[in-house]
Order: structure tokens, then sequence, then C-alpha cells
């Protein structure tokens, strides 16, 4: 094992050097060979202005959750400073208004009142909500369908209430449930060996199954079964007065209330790779584009507008990278790294990222005496991705896209072995 270490070490420690590269390039086939998997890889240096290194460039990968790169970006471009959290006209003794996507109002994962809450609950007026602007499905193209009862695959929606799941605490026994509207819909099962909850595939019913670790305090997130029932009835509930359906067009002069910074969503969404958020900043930017809430629109303006002297075109359907549909290669994601590094300053942008050895993702991994490793993960079964930035030991700032697919080694083996290969270049460029 450490004769394979120090053939890795001086590997990379040559790798600057044009005569180096064929021995790098016999680590990463060692690498393919080692887990049966694809890998490629790509190393740019800002100062430089290119590419010091590239194996598999050209080739696509899954990227998974590195779809959300492309969804900070397109927010970055389209939306402002502030989230547009809300349309609303003035009819008589009428408030009407429509979702703009915003995912924040009352979301625990973000933690600030978005202004939304208190603006529905001290109007005067009756309240009526349409969602005539939704032209979605609450499901991506691509997702899989038995992720309905997983905390990250929560459904998309105009006006989403709560993170659009139901949040358990389980101590034991015993369960805090919220929203409290959802209490009477929990029911025990058997015990399993680790603590878990299952909704049923089409309706609100919630069975909770105890684990072993009876001690052992657990936090658990289920996505709620959308429909207009349960929203609104969840949102009278919340707000203590009638909210009724009306389904009206989103007329052109409404009024827009403005929420909390955007940078308080684009953190939770790039360090812990909050899958919610992502979608919902994609119809965000949908909105804003066309009054619209469809995805489709985002993307297609973004990539046609922005993202036309890619490298290579990319395949992209949905804002989370929950979909397995998405393609893109190692080269153009650094691309699109380098657009963001020169539209967003490095003291703002840095803290936005998963931090190695600090916060997100990679607090766990990738751990030296000064966070060196700054960037977005992405991982489903068999793949494991991540990109971002590498700032050296001499302080050279270097964007990388490290990316596998369809390995059958443990992602933890993967890590490990990226982990190796990112510090010696850490050290050594």
């Amino acid at each position: 094992m450490r004769l394979v270490s120090l053939v890795i070490t001086c590997a990379i420690f040559y790798s600057c050097s044009p005569i180096s590269k064929g021995k790098l390039n016999k680590n990463f086939a060692s690498t393919e060979s080692r887990f049966q998997d694809q890998t490629g890889f790509v190393l740019f240096d800002l100062e430089k202005n290119k590419t010091v290194y590239e194996f598999n460039g050209a080739k696509y990968f899954t990227p998974a959750s590195n779809t959300k790169i492309f969804t900070f970006f397109t927010a970055l471009k389209i939306l402002g400073d502030s989230v547009p959290a809300l349309e609303y006209v003035q009819r008589n003794d009428s408030l009407i208004f429509w979702g703009t996507g915003d995912p924040s109002f009352l979301y625990r994962h973000v933690f600030y009142d978005s202004g939304v809450f208190h603006f529905l609950k001290s109007s005067e007026s009756d309240l009526y909500f349409s969602d005539a602007n939704f032209h979605t499905t609450h499901f991506g193209s691509g997702w899989a369908w038995d992720d309905y009862s997983s905390g990250y695959s929560a459904q998309r929606s105009p006006f989403p209430l709560y993170g659009n799941i139901v949040s358990v605490v389980a101590d034991q026994q015993l369960l805090k449930i919220s929203p409290r509207l959802f209490k009477e819909s929990f029911i025990y099962g058997e015990q399993k060996k680790t603590t878990e909850i299952i909704r049923e595939l089409d309706e609100n019913l919630f069975v909770f199954h105890p684990g072993k670790e009876f001690a052992k305090v657990k936090e658990i997130d289920v996505p709620i079964k959308l429909d207009a029932f349960t929203f609104y009835s969840l949102l009278s509930d919340t707000l203590k007065k009638p909210v009724s359906a009306v389904r009206m067009p989103l007329p052109s002069n409404t009024n827009i209330l403005f929420g909390i910074h955007l940078d308080s969503l684009y953190s939770v969404m790039m360090q812990d790779s909050d899958n919610f958020i992502a979608e919902q900043l994609l119809l965000m930017c949908s909105n804003v584009l066309s009054d619209s809430l469809k995805p489709e629109i985002a993307i297609d303006f973004v990539t046609k507008n922005y993202l036309g002297d890619l490298p290579d075109k990319i395949v992209w359907v949905d804002g989370s990278g929950l979909s397995r549909y998405n393609l893109f290669t190692p080269r153009s994601i650094v691309k699109v790294w380098e657009k963001i590094f020169h539209l967003v300053p490095r003291d703002r942008l840095f803290p936005l990222l998963a931090t190695g050895g600090v916060n997100g993702t990679i607090r766990k991994w990738y751990q030296a005496e000064q966070p060196f490793v700054f960037g977005k993960t992405g991982s489903l079964s068999n793949n494991h991705c991540l990109s971002g930035f590498l700032v050296t030991k001499t302080g050279k700032v270097l964007i990388f896209a490290f990316m596998n697919s369809n390995y059958t080694a443990t992602t933890s083996d993967i890590r490990r072995n990226m982990q190796t290969i990112l510090y010696n270049i850490y050290e050594h460029y």
C-alpha cells in the first residue's frame, strides 16, 4: 500500500511538466482498471488560462449533483440578489397570489423567515391562490420512481410549504412531527435494523419503523404527497385562516414580494446538495423569463445564450441531478466553473461551496492545515463526482473536474483515491 501511494505521489508531483503526462495517464488508467470504472479528470490553471492536464476530459459522465453547478450559474445570471417570493394582486377585498417557486417558506434547512408568512397572515383580505402558472410535473424526467419516500426527492411545486416534506425527530419511539397537521397520519410498523419512515405511494400515510438503536435520536425528512386538498389544508392550517383556490392566469401587472437573500439558498444547495432547492431555483428562473414555472424554459435559455461556447454539447434535463438522463463532460464542467469564477468574487463564492474538512458533503474529506478544496460533489449509485476549485500550497487557484462512473467498488474507495490525487496536486503543483 505504501508503494502504491508513493507511485501516485510521484506521478502527481511531476504532473505539471509535459514530459510527465504519460505517467499521470498511467495512473488514471490504473485507477480505471482497479475500480472497473470510467474516470475523467481535467485540471485548469486560472493564472495560465489553460488546461494543464486532461484524462478522458471529452467523455460523457453521469454528473449527479454536479448538475447543480449549472443551476447555480443559471440563477446567478437570471435572478437578482433577493428571492422573488410571491406575486400578487389586490382585487377589492380579495388578495390573489401566485407562487414563484420560492422554496424558503418555513423550510427548516434555510433557517430564515422569507416575509411571506407575515404578509399573508396579516392580510385582512380574503386569500385566493392560483397555480395556473405551474406548467411542469412534480417529479423530474428520469428520476427514480421508488425515491418518492426519500427526503432528497421532495416534489416540485409552485408554492412549496415546509420544503414539501414532513420533518420527524424520532427519540426512541416518541415522534415530534412538523407540520403538526400530519400527526394523525403516522402509524407504527414493525421494528427494523435502522429507524426509517415509509410513506404510502399515493397518500400521506406514514409508517414509522423503529430501529434497534432505541437510544439514538434521529431526524428524518419524508416528502409530502402533493395534491390540491393537502396544499390548501396545510396552508390554511399554517396561516390559521382560510385559503381558497382560484384558476386565474398570471396577469402582467402583479406586485412582487421579495424575500431572503439568494445566497442563503445557494449555500444550502451547494454545500449540502439540497435537491429541492435546486429544482425550485430552476423554476424561479423560468418564472422570471416567461411567467411560467417550467424548468425547460430556463435550461433552453441559458444553454443557448450563455453556454454556447462549452467544449461539448450538454444533456441537461433537471435542476438537481436526480435524473440519470443528464450527461456532461469534465471539460464542460470546468468551463462552467470558470464562468462562475469570473462572475462572482472569490470572497463571496468560496464560502457558498462545500469546503474540504470544514462543511457540506466533504466536511470529512480533503482535510489539510488550510482548506484547499472548494466545490460540489455529485453522487448516484455507482457514480461519484467532485469538481470546483483547488488552491495549492503556493496559493495558485486551479479548477478541476473529477468524475467516476459505473464503478462496482465502494464510494469510499473512490473518494480515498480522489483524495490522494487531489492532495498531491495541492502539495506539489
